[in-house]
Formats: structure tokens, sequence, C-alpha cells
């Protein structure tokens, strides 16, 4: 069969991505063949047998999603004159999402939407003028999928005329040989990082992600430990700023980074203090590398994060997170048993099922 997908794909960085990614290669690996419309950037090319589409505009974050709707849209209607598509499968609600349905509907093509996260536990519940956008997105669509439970319910509550029948769990997967057990301390190595644990952070840097209470946490931590947060986004000057106002020792900001596999290794725990939380892709990244996880009580985060391999904090109460971590650095054995249970508890997410009644 012929899918095109829509939505964020590498060389952008970021969970989506991911998602589409392996998605796309299992796709491909099974005879498939994949078309994935993204958002500009001056490096696209094809990967892994992917025919991988950029559209024009800005590549700014928060500019590049006011015109990606119009773009891809177009960018589909271009790849429909060249080839027969038999799915089209937009990744986030809106803009991709919106720009899928309204293909798909008019050419009465089968037409799939994923909503990953934000667009509902953010976007729907704070901007009420976009939320008749994102159910008209869910009353189009033929099929919609959540990354995890909690994202299905919010879905579920908008109300939409037969969205619960057509909406169903569709999980993050992890690769567990891109990720793995193998040592890898060329990260430390790299930047002299051998004295002390590290305490890792990997995602956007904005609100969201809450990367100020990590910062906060380390200035009342109990514990003597590296930071470091990888990532890139609109706080990125302000979050810096903060350490080097405020002189919080031992933070390291590494910008955006391509080659997470090769990072995590390196930590002694990966925090994830979101506010909010879909899934959180990061935490089976960590666990298939054998580290502890830290993540908030919140979302699809308290359907990955058990007893086992790790703890819930509160988000909203710094001492809630520098406990924590507290308890995972300074605790050896503790910290050892968790890791034991890491990777085996991101096997369960290991497994990348293709979600397409016409596929099965």
């Amino acid at each position: 069969m012929k899918i095109a997908m829509v939505g964020q794909f590498p060389p952008h960085v970021g969970g989506v991505g991911v998602h589409i990614h392996t998605l796309s290669k299992e796709l491909v690996k099974q005879g498939h063949e994949v078309y994935v419309i993204t958002y500009p950037h001056k490096n696209i090319e094809d990967i892994d047998g992917i025919h991988v589409i950029g559209t024009k505009g800005l590549n700014i974050p928060g500019v590049r999603g006011l015109m990606f709707k119009k773009n891809a849209k177009k960018a589909l209607e271009n790849l429909l004159e060249k080839v027969d598509i038999d799915i089209i499968h937009g990744h986030y609600l809106f803009p991709a999402g919106a720009a899928a349905v309204e293909v798909g509907n008019e050419h009465d093509i089968k037409t799939y939407v994923t909503a990953h996260g934000s667009e509902m536990f953010e976007v729907y519940k704070k901007q009420p003028l976009m939320r008749s956008t994102i159910k008209n997105v869910l009353k189009k669509a033929d099929r919609v999928f959540a990354v995890s439970n909690a994202l299905k319910h919010e879905i579920i509550a908008t109300g939409v005329t037969g969205i619960s029948d057509k909406t169903s769990i569709c999980w993050n997967s992890v690769d567990i040989d891109k990720f793995s057990l193998k040592e890898n301390d060329s990260f430390k190595q790299e930047n002299k990082l051998v004295d002390k644990p590290i305490v890792l952070f990997v995602g956007n840097l904005i609100r969201r992600k809450n990367v100020e209470s990590l910062i906060e946490a380390k200035k009342i931590a109990n514990s003597d430990y590296y930071l470091v947060i990888v990532g890139d986004g609109p706080l990125y000057k302000k979050l810096n700023k903060k350490v080097e106002d405020e002189n919080v020792r031992d933070v390291i900001f590494t910008g955006s980074r391509n080659d997470v596999e090769n990072i995590i290794p390196s930590c002694d725990v990966l925090v994830l203090p979101s506010f909010s939380e879909s899934f959180g892709i990061v935490l089976i990244e960590a666990l298939a590398c054998g580290k502890p996880v830290i993540g908030s009580d919140v979302g699809g985060i308290t359907e990955i994060i058990n007893e086992d391999v790790g703890l819930l904090i509160n988000p909203n109460k710094v001492s809630s997170i520098a406990s924590a971590i507290d308890k995972v650095i300074n605790d050896e054995e503790y910290r050892v048993a968790l890791s034991l249970n890491a990777r085996s508890r991101a096997k369960i997410f290991s497994k990348v099922d293709i979600p397409y009644d016409e596929v099965k």
C-alpha cells in the first residue's frame, strides 16, 4: 500500500518525529511505500526507504505551524497528482491532522489522525477559539489514534458524535536496538563530566516541560550532581540566564542534539517534570538504556513509570522534584535496583504495531 504521513519528521527533533519515523520504517520493512510531508528544513532528504517531502515556509518554531496546514495540504495535493495514495495519516490534530482530513475527504481517501498530546491537553483546554477546529478534525477523520489512555479519555470527552467508537490506542514505541544497554561514556568524556552523577533532561524548552522547576530543584538538592539539559526552544536563553544570574552550579545546556541514544547511557537518572504529557517517549528510551526515570504524576507518564523503575513527582512542587532526585542519586542500592528492572519495562513498548485496518 501507499501511505502519506503528515507531521514532524527528521531532521526535526521531537517525539512526534520519532513516532512517525518508527512507524514508517516498519511499514517500509513490510513492503509498503511511505511518503512523509513535514515542516520546512534545509536538510530534508529521504531516509530508511522513506520518501520525505519538505514544505515551504519559515523553519521557526511557533511560526512555521501557522502556515503548515496550507502548505501541507498543497504538498498532499501535489503528491496525489503523481502517486495513487491509499491512506493519509496526520500526526497532531492541528495543523497536520486538519490538512490530512481535508484532502482525504476531498479525494475520498481513508484518513487517520493521531493525537500526540499538547493539542488536547494544552490547545483544546486553554484556547477556546481552537476547540471547534479540533472537533472538526476529530469528526472528519475515519479513525483516531491516541498515544496513551489518558489522551484517549480527553478525546472522548470532547463529545464529538461517534468519537468513542473510532478512537483507539496506538502506543509510542522504542527501538531497543538503538537505545540499549551498551556502555557509552562518550558524552561524559567529551564534556568532562566524570566526577559526579548526571541527572538528565531531554526535551523542548517550553513552559509545559517545567525545566525551570528542575533548575530550582538543583538549588535545594541534598545531593551533588551535574544537571544536563538537552534541547532547544523559546526558553533556552531565559533558562541559561537564570542559571548564570542565580549562580546555579553544574548545569550544562547542550542545545538540540540528534544523538540522544549516545547521551542517555551517560546519565544516572532521567527526569521529565512536565506539567502535562500525553506519553513521554524519552522515558521509554531511558528505560531501554537501563536507566531509572523520574516523571510527573500526570497524563501518560503514569502509564510508563511504576515503582519498579522510577518515581512519580508533583510538578508543581519543587521539593517533590528535588527529593525524588536525591533519593535516586544518594541511594546507590535503590538506583541499581531500578536500573535492573528498566530494560524489561521498555520491552513492553518495543513492538511496532501497524494500526491501519487495511493492513491487518
